[in-house]
């Protein structure tokens, strides 16, 4: 089954409802944000995150045209260094290639050892996009439709003031 498949397969199986937009290959926010224009739904990026020890990972989920300040998210995280996880962290953790990482990607983290973390800014908009685990397709997903995936998964996520 192919990684799109997957997540359509398990959110028909929540009986949640979805948009999808096909499209070529995006390999940046810009990109995607270009083949979804007039979609409504906030932009999202995925960022894959580790500790210098590669003992916690983190997803962490905030508007795409917003800027990580890195240090305050260590900082409300409590950890001592955080950096981008690796493209082998990133495939061990979710079987994903970089540039496709999503809350999708969690369908494969078998372990459920990665921390799940939301903008403060972006939780109270009604849908949000994300790549389905292929940059060839953005889904338009209802927020509450999301945390209830999540939820199915076993994953519970914090809210951060970024």
């Amino acid at each position: 089954m192919d990684a799109y498949q997957q997540v359509a397969n398990k959110l028909q199986e929540l009986g949640i409802t979805f948009d999808v937009v096909e499209h070529p290959p995006a390999f940046t926010t810009e990109q995607a944000d270009s083949y979804i224009e007039g979609m409504e739904g906030v932009r999202t990026k995925s960022m894959f995150l580790t500790n210098k020890k590669k003992t916690q990972y983190y997803l962490l989920i905030m508007d795409d045209k917003k800027s990580l300040d890195m240090d305050l998210f260590k900082e409300l995280v409590s950890a001592n260094r955080i950096r981008m996880a690796s493209a082998d962290s990133l495939f061990e953790k979710m079987q994903l290639p970089p540039g496709t990482v999503s809350p999708f990607g969690l369908l494969n983290n078998e372990e459920k050892d990665i921390h799940v973390y939301f903008d403060k800014e972006i939780i109270n908009e009604e849908r949000m996009s994300f790549h389905p685990n292929t940059n060839e397709k953005t889904i338009f997903i209802s927020t509450t439709d999301l945390f209830r995936f999540l939820q199915d998964l076993g994953y519970s996520y914090q809210v951060l003031e970024l």
